[in-house]
């Protein structure tokens, strides 16, 4: 388990009087191995949010969603997820070539439910793993360090949301993302874009922006 409390975290602490309350969740709640129920959780969703930090120490946060089951728990320490077709910058990715350091946030908003998930993830670009992901560029897999479980009460109650339909199918295909017909970025598009592209049509960034505008983006 990684040291979870510093100085600053202490004094926080002993200023607001809650130093015994934090050592008992540290003791109660955090651990390692993934539970058969958080494991259950985690195969459930279809999103969550990666936080990773580039070689500077600078951290950003991304949504990652897909079908359920996406996140796959390979064993009580490791976890997987596929990295889909984005938008070129591999920000997360390039992040964890070069730190591994990575959290990962599960919620559930219909429950409420969460569960937080501590690790050193592994940025897979080829191989089994990799394949097994229909339409993913590449994997990561995560070696946990920590995982536990926060209290739900501030998390907003909303029913199920529809899947986004560019969530790859069963044969790893997927609708053309609508940015990539905008006039301005079609000469940057790598080359594995351009015939589908092509295909579908040029957008001005007006016409872009009115299709997002409706929902269809």
């Amino acid at each position: 388990m990684a040291v979870l409390y510093g100085p600053e975290h202490r004094a926080l602490q002993d200023e607001h009087d809650s130093r015994r309350l934090a050592d008992l969740w540290q003791e109660m709640l955090i651990h390692g191995d993934l539970a058969e129920d958080e494991q259950a959780f985690i195969a459930s969703r279809d999103f969550f949010f990666l936080s990773t930090v580039d070689a500077e120490g600078m951290p950003t946060v991304s949504y990652k969603g897909g079908g359920a089951g996406f996140v796959r728990v390979l064993d009580p320490r490791t976890i997987a997820f596929p990295g889909y077709d984005g938008n070129g910058m591999f920000l997360s990715a390039g992040n964890i070539a070069q730190n591994p350091s990575v959290g990962l946030l599960f919620i559930d908003f219909e429950t409420p439910h969460r569960l937080r998930v501590q690790g050193e993830a592994e940025l897979v670009r080829a191989g089994d793993l990799v394949e097994s992901f229909p339409g993913a560029a590449y994997a990561i897999r995560v070696a946990v360090t920590d995982a536990f479980v926060n209290c739900g009460r501030y998390i907003h109650k909303m029913k199920r949301l529809e899947t986004s339909r560019h969530v790859p199918n069963a044969e790893g295909d997927q609708p053309i993302a609508e940015w990539k017909r905008i006039d301005v970025v079609r000469p940057h598009l790598p080359g594995q874009d351009k015939r589908p592209v092509e295909s579908a049509g040029e957008l001005t960034f007006d016409q872009y922006a009115a299709k997002a505008a409706a929902g269809d983006s």
